[in-house]
């Protein structure tokens, strides 16, 4: 639902940017490149040493380059399959370090072994329930779900609580049970997005073979 809303808001604040960017020569791919290098940093530098806050602020400047490098291809005409694939590569990439970042906290100065788990395991999910429509797509089925935590309701859910958590390095009490309250709810709402796009698939491959079958027995009778 996030990706639907917005993406069209960001996507018209952004397009006066998108135009700056192309009139300065600057490519699309590049834009990616740069995003994708920028929320790692960000990451993988702020997150460990448990700066949270500091780190939400350079992933969240970084991580609307997925918008504006589309935002370019289309003002430029020149969007294309190397593109789209490069775009969806680099975000498992960014998606991998900020889970990697709170993982590599939690297993260190964090000190919470149970925490560093769940971490991990949204790292995984989420890269799981990206596969599960690239995989039904690529075997010709339509995966006609959404699921209940995508990779913009991810990225908002465990970015802000983290920012937010971060301001207990400022003095704020008790705030900074949010980012574990956050990654439970990311990890949970992920093995229910994983489990509605499997059935989603299980039950379109089953229609798609019945229908294959109709059809051979259809041209066998004929």
């Amino acid at each position: 639902m996030l990706n639907k809303y917005a993406r069209a808001f960001f996507t018209r604040v952004l397009t006066p940017f998108a135009a700056f960017l192309l009139r300065r020569g600057v490519s699309p791919d590049a834009v990616t490149l740069i995003g994708t290098a920028g929320v790692m940093a960000g990451a993988l530098v702020f997150f460990p040493r448990g700066e949270f806050f500091w780190g939400t602020i350079v992933i969240t400047l970084f991580v609307f380059s997925d918008l504006v490098d589309g935002n370019m291809a289309r003002q430029a005409g020149i969007s294309s399959r190397w593109g789209a694939f490069l775009d969806s590569t680099l975000d498992r990439v960014a998606d991998g370090a900020i889970f990697g970042g709170f993982a590599l906290w939690y297993a260190g100065r964090g000190d919470d072994n149970v925490l560093c788990s769940v971490a991990i395991f949204c790292l995984a999910s989420g890269q799981v329930v990206s596969y599960t429509k690239a995989r039904g797509e690529a075997i010709g089925l339509p995966v006609a779900v959404n699921g209940l935590v995508e990779r913009a309701e991810r990225l908002v859910i465990s970015l802000v609580a983290a920012g937010l958590s971060g301001l207990h390095a400022f003095g704020v009490p008790g705030i900074d049970v949010l980012l574990p309250i956050a990654l439970w709810i990311v990890a949970v709402g992920s093995a229910v997005t994983l489990g509605q796009r499997v059935v989603t698939v299980r039950r379109e491959a089953a229609e798609a073979d019945a229908a294959d079958g109709g059809h051979k027995s259809g041209a066998e009778a004929t």
